[in-house]
């Protein structure tokens, strides 16, 4: 397996597990992304001292997009879909209640940018190691030559125009998905007439009724 010397990745029965439903199911755009962003969730927290769970964060990590998969039904944001899918993979290979829920949390919030920093080292952790991948990884936890090694391990291949159009194919199977900003995002971009939504245009729609109802 490819990887960074420094880093050895857990090679539990889940994380094994974890590790081949990707390369079965993900293409390998969206494979090497998830490799990646747990090198540099792992690299972070190694750096950092941090103690975590190593199992947890692997399969997390390397989990993260199953709501962009063709395993999802988009009948909710891509985020939220993905840690049920992660969840159920889970708890049928028999990881126990209390991980299974940071585990799902981890997938949940990581696209959310501060909330994850708040919780358990393992959820946030897993939010910085995707952040790093997509936008670059922390000037203080960065080391020459790293971001290099990662991706001659795990090529980049066109992952930005992958994910974008992941991104889209969710919210093209239900509008719903634009639940995610992350999809909304990819949708101003890539979808004619798209408009995201707006807490203003509620509250005023919400103003106009009021404003109509009889005395």
């Amino acid at each position: 397996m490819n990887e960074l010397s420094e880093i050895r990745p857990p090679d539990s029965a889940l994380c094994v597990a974890a590790r081949q439903l990707v390369a079965r199911i993900g293409p390998p755009v969206l494979e090497h992304h998830v490799l990646r962003s747990y090198l540099y969730a792992e690299w972070i927290g190694q750096k950092r001292r941090l103690s975590y769970d190593r199992e947890i964060l692997y399969v997390a990590t390397v989990l993260h997009d199953l709501g962009l998969t063709d395993l999802a039904s988009a009948r909710s944001r891509f985020e939220v879909e993905g840690a049920d899918l992660a969840r159920e993979f889970l708890a049928e290979r028999g990881m126990e209640t209390r991980r299974l829920d940071i585990v799902w949390e981890a997938i949940a919030l990581h696209t959310t940018a501060e909330i994850p920093q708040r919780r358990s080292v393992e959820v946030s952790l897993c939010q910085l190691g995707i952040a790093a991948d997509v936008r670059g990884i922390p000037d203080v936890d960065a080391e020459p030559g790293l971001v290099q090694r990662a991706l001659e391990a795990y090529p980049w291949l066109d992952m930005d125009e992958a994910l974008l159009a992941s991104l889209v194919a969710a919210y093209r199977k239900n509008p719903a998905a634009a639940a995610s900003h992350a999809v909304a995002d990819a949708c101003e971009r890539r979808v004619p007439g798209f408009r995201r939504f707006s807490l203003c245009d509620v509250l005023f729609e919400r103003a106009q009724r009021q404003a109509r109802a009889p005395e």
